[in-house]
């Protein structure tokens, strides 16, 4: 039993409690603290129904992302994907330029809040503004840039940590505070309708994004037969778990116009009830963890994804270089962590993370749009696929109409980034064929 996990240890490749943490890290990130207070507002009392909504489109899409992965086997993920589906197009090219642009600003998303959490502990304030808030959010890219450019077991390692500890503070939080829930509090379940059940449902989906990324990992991981299937639905089935009970604590602890009131601290206050002050402490560290691991996780798998983009001439030759000793594909590291601390410090981040979650909806379903045109291929039954694309295409134009109806400017936004994406990929494509022809 020692030699076996002597060589696990030896071999330098993620294991199976890494890649469900690579999977968790990467979804229970800023979104449960950011997304929380939106999804209460849609979906009143039903909020966990919402949550677990979100986890049923994500198990779908998850599925097809394991079957797609063990049959391809690429880093590139999603990109790799689409180009079996759709060929070595402009299809496949503008849906890596757009996951690479999602990443980054989901990057910048959890950058954003882990500075804002870390100031407010440290008591520097709430102001987003504030210069405490900038120098840690740019702080937490640079140290999980320096990880990941060490090595690949450092970065399983630093996840499984960072991923055990929130767990733990987050189910503690869940276990406590199902204790005084509120029966008035909680019903009636469906107080704001059964159609904001479903809003609710599309605006926090960007909070199950991550998964995916175990996919970008293959390579990299143990037994991935066996690993990757059961890493990326055990990851979900996790995260389901502790939305829909941290959730349901929020909902019966918290009267809607406190968690309005007090946004993405509505968790920390939440916490008061049972565990006073030192509820606020708690969360905030929770907040501090989960973002951590967000980033390491998504880096890891986003660095990849450029190199395989830099492999089929989608992106500059420079993104795949790699390191001799370990392979690491140290440039792309590098480029994306530059352009996140550019988001990060400078762009309007409510624009950024709505980008990011209708982007990831358009993945989603183009990737199960991906399994169902390739199913004999990567042995997957019809229906999977096809349910994962309805829901993922039907939950994108919720989140279109309720952008439409509350903020029309964002909605104009998030067409002028697509249209650039768009121009940005068919250029590059031009230039591809004159100077890599042949």
């Amino acid at each position: 039993m020692k030699n076996n996990t002597a060589r696990e240890n030896a071999s330098g490749k993620l294991n199976l409690k890494q890649v469900i943490a690579m999977g968790v890290g990467g979804m229970v990130g800023g979104g449960i603290f950011s997304v929380l207070g939106l999804a209460i507002a849609q979906a009143g009392h039903a909020a966990p129904i919402a949550f677990a909504l979100g986890g049923i489109v994500a198990l779908l899409t998850g599925w097809s992302y394991s079957r797609l992965g063990l049959t391809f086997r690429s880093e590139g993920g999603s990109f790799t994907y689409l180009e079996q589906a759709f060929g070595q197009g402009n299809i496949a090219g503008i849906g890596g330029w757009l996951l690479l642009v999602g990443y980054i600003g989901t990057m910048g998303l959890y950058a954003y809040t882990f500075g804002v959490y870390g100031a407010a502990l440290l008591g520097g304030g709430a102001d987003p503004h504030s210069a405490m808030q900038h120098l840690l959010a740019s702080l937490v890219l640079l140290v999980f840039l320096g990880i990941n450019l060490y090595g690949v077991k450092e970065a399983g390692d630093t996840e499984l940590l960072i991923v055990t500890i929130k767990v733990l503070i987050l189910l503690l939080f869940a276990a406590i505070g199902l204790l005084f829930v509120k029966s008035d509090y909680v019903f009636p379940v469906f107080n704001k309708g059964h159609l904001g059940v479903f809003m609710g449902a599309a605006l926090i989906f960007v909070a199950y994004e991550g998964f995916e990324l175990i996919s970008n990992a293959v390579n990299e991981m143990e037994d991935p037969e066996r690993n990757l299937p059961r890493g990326i639905l055990w990851s979900i089935g996790i995260t389901i778990t502790i939305y829909v009970l941290v959730s349901l604590v929020a909902v019966g602890n918290l009267l809607p116009e406190e968690i309005d009131r007090y946004q993405e601290y509505a968790l920390a206050v939440a916490a008061k009830p049972f565990l006073g002050e030192a509820g606020f402490m708690l969360i905030g560290l929770a907040a501090l963890f989960s973002t951590a691991s967000a980033i390491n996780a998504t880096l890891f798998g986003t660095a990849r994804l450029g190199a395989e983009m830099a492999r089929a001439k989608q992106l500059p030759r420079a993104f795949g270089f790699r390191r001799c000793q370990n392979g690491i594909p140290w440039v792309s590291l590098v480029v994306i962590t530059v352009i996140t601390l550019v988001f990060v410090n400078s762009a309007n981040l409510a624009i950024i993370s709505s980008f990011a979650s209708s982007t990831f909806l358009m993945i989603f379903a183009a990737i199960n749009l991906s399994a169902w045109r390739l199913r004999k291929q990567i042995v997957i039954q019809s229906w999977v696929p096809l349910a994962g694309l309805f829901m993922s295409v039907a939950s994108w134009i919720t989140l279109g109409i309720y952008l439409w109806g509350r903020d029309g400017n964002t909605l104009v936004w998030l067409g002028l980034f697509y249209g650039g994406v768009v121009v940005f990929e068919l250029l590059f494509s031009q230039r591809r064929r004159i100077f890599f022809a042949g």
